[in-house]
């Protein structure tokens, strides 16, 4: 095996980088703040930075650039801003924030950094400072990477606190008193002399000579009042009552519907066409032919007065398509792909401490063990969807989208527009999962909008269409080997993996530009794993398949903590350790992790073997740790066996460790949904191909987990004063392993490929 450094990578891209930084030192320190176009204060409204809004009627506004998508993030988001700037919650109202540099997304960036958490100091210092400045120029407006809360924890609360300070000098200006006397809570500014004045008040006073204040001061963790607490969801009231806008939602009058059909294959083409029948049947209006947009295949569609108008006519077409240069390829050439490529002597090593080829060569005896996943579908409760309203020179454009620059970019090249000439309103995405970082959907709708200028296209795709022409989360195989030394521990790990690199389609089809260097998500997890092995390799094997693969929720890790985690077990078998035991051992360098791990094992009253209910029924447990976008899981889970041997996962109980908690309700909630999400793939989940083209097409195919097989999950928080870590994705991860080692321990038997049920 070649051993090339990762870190290699990551010089060059430190010089490159470096370059672009020279005569960046002059930017404003608080350059997040502020956009390019500035702010204007008038007599009716105050808007000291690029964030908020404060108005005389008292309301105010937080321009929000990041996607609700059922996680909660419009709440967490607002609970930062109302607590600097001490106004009621119910107060704040949500706008969507302009496409501007100022709201690209930092954190998503930089935590995907090739670094592992024991590489601290200068080059890890520079690479992140660098990259940081790039991104906040020529970054994007996303959310993902369980990011939002990580990225605008520091700008939110200086945004709140920079607009606090200038009204209480207003105020103080309009009192005659020094601004250090004067209080507020709650919206109103007061003084010991009892006089008080609303936020509005401050602002139709002082209108447009309103100051900007430059210092403020943050509040220290001890003065919190909102972070910290349970703030109930400020959406929940619009989608109960029905009154939230979705994609599907963007209705006018006179407006039209389309309906598509891709080519069978990702890459087929169109050879013949007959719409005869098609062109006169009742509300039909438009017949299009599209080629493939922004990694989509290549379609035909029908534009009708009536969805139901334009499906009949679609079923009335007979388009004929011929295969790709791919061809038919089926799961037998995925499978000997990754089976070759984890053979491979040539893999990009990303991490190499010690020399585990050697300690593997002397060991007296070696674990060897394959493991495999496969392709995932994001399967998100709403399909893609997408409103489009094109004039000839303008398009207004309405869709849930996790990266609002480059949706915008999609529907202005599909109509043949600069960007500017495009308006993008967000509305509420019914989950996402990674899938909508891709904006294939927003560029077909335009391109249809283009047909009839002057109407209102909504283009919403079936459910099978959502599900088979996805980007999946990519198969991959591993060949790990490990040994122990005289006392029991790990002496030696060698991991080599195999499977498609996500960053090397997404940069094409959504930047436009090649990947450089070696993609980390392959490994995340993997390469920086927690546990204390002097003789540690990880290595990867990229490889070419015509599968079109995308983010998935927690991307790597999904799979990495099945790999890691079963391993782990595995060893602790020969060790002949009990699993919680072994792990301890191997984590008294990550005083962290370790706490995390304990607390979920007390919390579960942790037996190592099986036990059995009250009803007699045999209960195998199982555990697993890891980490991921600055957060640490710990997850224990209680399985059966039913009498025809399929498994019933009965009791989850996890920790985490996210750090701050700005609201623990969805903390709570986002562990229930991640370990829903992913039980429903350790499960059930699986992409499978024939003759080029997926298996599945909805829900009785690609099963996700129902009410009766959910089984009691309990979520235990351990904040601390660290930053906040994400937590849409870290819960996910070790789900999967978690079953996989509570039904060895139960059966004897080790399931080394996913799904659990049906593999």
């Amino acid at each position: 095996m070649k051993r090339r450094t990762f870190l290699w990578a990551t010089v060059g891209t430190v010089g490159a980088l470096a370059g672009l930084a020279v005569g960046w030192a002059a930017w404003p320190v608080r350059q997040r703040l502020h956009r390019r176009d500035g702010e204007n204060s008038t007599a009716q409204l105050f808007e000291p930075n690029a964030w908020v809004r404060i108005g005389a009627d008292d309301t105010v506004t937080l321009y929000m650039p990041r996607a609700e998508m059922g996680q909660g993030t419009h709440t967490g988001l607002l609970m930062l801003l109302a607590e600097e700037l001490d106004c009621e919650p119910a107060a704040v109202r949500i706008a969507a924030a302009p496409i501007d540099s100022v709201y690209n997304n930092l954190a998503a960036v930089v935590d995907g950094l090739p670094f592992r958490p024991d590489q601290q100091g200068l080059l890890r210092d520079a690479t992140e400072h660098v990259v940081g400045r790039v991104v906040r120029e020529f970054g994007v407006m996303m959310t993902g990477g369980s990011s939002s809360i990580r990225d605008l924890w520091q700008p939110l609360r200086e945004a709140g606190a920079m607009a606090r300070a200038s009204l209480v000098q207003a105020a103080a200006k309009q009192w005659g008193v020094p601004a250090g006397e004067c209080g507020v809570a709650r919206g109103v500014i007061s003084h010991a002399s009892g006089r008080q004045l609303r936020f509005g008040e401050v602002v139709a006073a002082a209108g447009a000579d309103l100051p900007i204040v430059d210092e403020y001061v943050l509040k220290t963790r001890e003065q919190f009042t909102l972070i910290g607490q349970p703030l109930p969801r400020i959406d929940s009231r619009e989608k109960v009552s029905g009154k939230a806008v979705f994609a599907a939602d963007v209705h006018e009058p006179d407006m039209l519907y389309a309906e598509i059909q891709f080519a069978p294959q990702r890459d087929g083409q169109l050879q013949a066409w007959d719409d005869s029948a098609a062109r006169g049947m009742p509300g039909v209006v438009e017949l299009v032919q599209l080629p493939p947009l922004w990694g989509a295949a290549a379609c035909v569609a029908v534009i009708a007065d009536q969805r139901w108008h334009a499906r009949r006519a679609l079923d009335a077409q007979f388009p004929q398509w011929v295969a790709g240069p791919a061809g038919l390829f089926d799961q037998s050439l995925i499978q000997k792909t990754l089976a070759t490529a984890i053979e491979s002597t040539d893999a990009h090593v990303y991490r190499d401490t010690g020399n585990a080829d050697s300690a593997l060569s002397r060991a007296a005896a070696v674990v060897r063990a394959d493991y495999e996943v496969p392709y995932l579908a994001h399967a998100a409760m709403e399909p893609v969807c997408c409103a489009v309203k094109y004039t000839g020179t303008a398009a207004t454009v309405w869709a849930g989208v996790q990266v609002n620059d480059l949706a915008r970019k999609a529907a202005a090249q599909a109509l043949g527009l600069a960007e500017e000439q495009v308006t993008l309103v967000p509305t509420y995405l019914g989950g996402a999962f990674g899938r909508r970082l891709d904006n294939d959907f927003v560029a077909i709708a335009a391109a249809l909008a283009a047909k009839v200028p002057g109407r209102l296209l909504q283009l919403q795709w079936r459910r099978e269409d959502d599900m088979r022409y996805d980007f999946y989360r990519p198969a991959a195989r591993v060949r790990l080997r490990g040994c122990l030394d005289a006392q029991g521990r790990i002496d030696a790990w060698q991991a080599t993996s195999a499977g498609q690199s996500i960053v090397a389609q997404v940069m094409p089809r959504s930047f436009g530009m090649n990947a450089m260097g070696p993609d980390k998500t392959t490994v995340e997890g993997a390469f920086d794993q927690p546990y204390d092995i002097p003789n540690l390799q990880v290595a990867h094997q990229a490889v070419d398949l015509p599968v079109p693969v995308g983010f998935w929720r927690a991307v790597g890790h999904s799979y990495t903590a099945f790999f890691n985690e079963c391993f782990i077990d595995e060893l602790a078998t020969v060790a002949q350790a009990d699993p919680l035991a072994f792990r301890i051992a191997h984590l008294q360098k990550q005083p962290r992790h370790l706490k995390v791990l304990r607390f979920a094992a007390e919390k579960a009253d942790w037996a190592g073997r099986p036990i059995e209910t009250a009803d007699g029924a045999r209960v195998g447990r199982g555990l697993a740790l890891h980490a991921s976008f600055g957060s640490i899981v710990a997850v224990v889970a209680e399985v059966s066996l039913s009498p025809e041997g399929r498994p019933r996962v009965h009791r989850i109980v996890t920790a985490i460790d996210c750090g701050q908690v700005v609201n623990p309700a969805l903390v709570t909630q986002q562990m229930e949904s991640s370990i829903i999400y992913g039980l429903s793939a350790a499960l059930y989940g699986q992409i499978t191909f024939k003759d080029g083209a997926v298996e599945q097409g909805n829900f009785d195919t690609y099963p996700a987990l129902r009410l009766a097989d959910t089984p009691t999950i309990e979520t235990w928080i351990m904040p601390n004063g660290e930053p906040p870590g994400g937590v849409g994705e870290p819960g996910l991860p070790p789900v999967a392993p978690a079953v996989a080692n509570a039904l060895a321990a139960l059966t004897g038997r080790r399931n080394r490929r996913l799904p659990l049920i049906g593999a």
